[in-house]
């Protein structure tokens, strides 16, 4: 079972920062989460410059938007990814959809109890 952590601290400040757009924002984010996993894993194996590039935008951008358990797995594809460490970066990468999926959930229901 995966661990999903949302630090609604960070959402907290995302919204003090973005007003009246932030909801909008949030979503479109939860939807960029989902094509930037969607593009590690395409790209995984076959251009793994690609992926490394996509998990980095991955990790700053869940960090972001307080998905950190997002953040942290993103960050350790990138970095075994920029080691060369295809094989651990593959391994890690079998929870991403779930995390994704995972964050994306939790961010809505933040958000809907708001």
């Amino acid at each position: 079972m995966t661990t999903i952590t949302i630090d609604e601290s960070a959402l907290e400040g995302m919204e003090s920062l973005l007003g009246d757009q932030f909801a909008d924002t949030l979503t479109f984010c939860c939807s960029e989460f989902q094509r930037l996993g969607s593009e590690v894993l395409a790209n995984l194996g076959s251009d793994n410059e690609a992926a490394a590039r996509h998990a980095h935008s991955l990790k700053s951008n869940a960090a972001q938007f307080g998905a950190m358990s997002l953040s942290a797995l993103a960050q350790e594809i990138e970095l075994t990814l920029n080691q060369g460490d295809v094989a651990t970066a593959q391994e890690k990468s079998q929870t991403l959809d779930e995390q994704v999926s995972g964050s994306v959930e939790k961010l809505q229901v933040w958000l809907a109890g708001r």
